[in-house]
């Protein structure tokens, strides 16, 4: 990318002075000393001395450009990168960079000492560059133990602690089901909800999707979220905390249920059995749902609008009010339109029931 505004420009040329000053002083210095290394080889001392200063200046002036323009990219990509950046990590990236530069000091004092000035400095300057950098790399992809076995919890990218209360952190499935309002507002999840950044841009994506289902959906999911905040007794925060150990959402979300200690708030039937088997306590609004629904049995009567086509010849698919997937024989002839079908089976699976059905005459 070519950098044509005037500040870059600026912060080029001034990259590349500094560097062409340093690398004339150290060319000048290595041609002052070249007879003292060299002794066999006869050398006029002010020759060497120009033709160290010369180079130096002109590899200067090339890789001074280049470490200027590297840098100016780098300014001009600070301001996305904050916005992107959670607190935590910008907290953790910085102490561990003060921490790199003290260690790396500490190390360059002997080697500036011991070494000739002409090497010692550089290499001091290098190391000293090369740890806080390293610093600053590891704190902030591994801010979130380093600073919790410090004790600073509070610091984490974490809520407040609500008060001793219940925890409970929302998933995108749980958000646009719906159900976990209605358990809010009944009093079954209450104290502090909570709902990782993440998750709410995930539903962003769903709610900005070209698909009309999907972006209906996600819609849905942050109009509950809104809702959330209103409902009495609820404590309602946002987490920073992105888990950047983790690239899966689901991986995120088990590892912040975890370390708070919340209990996982999801539809999602495959996040349930994970956090489940890793000992997490969680609630499924929708299995929920199913043991409190009033039993349907072969024989009775629902209303349902017919979808789409099944996967089988003739079959309508439409779905009830709760969620229910409702498969009617005969429905492909009136996919569109709402209709009385007859039950004539159940079928109860790992994720919910269906029901078989055909249309009523």
């Amino acid at each position: 990318m070519c950098v044509t505004t005037k500040g870059s420009i600026v912060i080029v040329e001034a990259v590349r002075l500094l560097v062409t000053l340093s690398t004339t002083a150290i060319g000048f210095q290595v041609g002052r000393s070249w007879p003292d290394w060299f002794p066999s080889v006869a050398a006029d001392g002010d020759v060497t001395i120009v033709w160290g200063a010369v180079i130096g200046a002109g590899l200067g002036y090339v890789a001074g450009g280049t470490l200027g323009r590297g840098v100016a990219r780098s300014l001009d990509d600070i301001p996305s990168a904050l916005e992107r950046t959670p607190g935590i990590q910008l907290f953790a990236g910085g102490f561990g960079l003060v921490v790199g530069v003290l260690i790396g000091t500490i190390l360059a004092v002997p080697i500036v000492l011991l070494l000739p000035s002409v090497a010692g400095w550089p290499i001091g300057g290098l190391l000293v560059l090369v740890l806080g950098t390293f610093g600053a790399r590891v704190f902030s992809a591994r801010g979130q133990e380093l600073l919790a076995i410090g004790g600073a919890r509070r610091f984490i990218g974490e809520p407040a602690d609500a008060g001793g209360g219940e925890r409970y952190l929302i998933d995108s499935a749980a958000a646009i089901d719906g159900r976990v309002l209605e358990l809010a507002k009944a009093g079954v999840v209450r104290s502090a909800v909570w709902v990782p950044e993440f998750v709410i841009d995930e539903m962003q994506a769903i709610a900005d999707s070209a698909d009309r289902n999907r972006r209906r959906r996600g819609r849905r999911g942050l109009e509950v979220l809104d809702a959330l905040r209103e409902v009495p007794g609820i404590e309602f925060a946002i987490v920073e905390d992105t888990v950047p150990e983790h690239p899966e959402v689901d991986a995120k979300l088990v590892a912040l249920a975890s370390r708070a200690g919340a209990t996982l708030v999801t539809t999602d039937h495959n996040l349930a059995r994970a956090a489940s088997v890793r000992g997490l306590r969680t609630l499924n609004p929708h299995a929920l749902g199913e043991a409190l629904r009033p039993k349907l049995a072969a024989g009775d009567s629902v209303r349902v609008t017919i979808e789409k086509h099944g996967s089988e010849e003739g079959q309508g698919v439409g779905f009830l009010d709760d969620g229910t997937m409702v498969v009617v024989a005969g429905g492909a002839t009136v996919v569109g339109q709402t209709v009385d079908a007859e039950v004539s089976n159940l079928l109860r699976t790992a994720v919910g029931r269906m029901v078989f059905a055909r249309l009523a005459t």
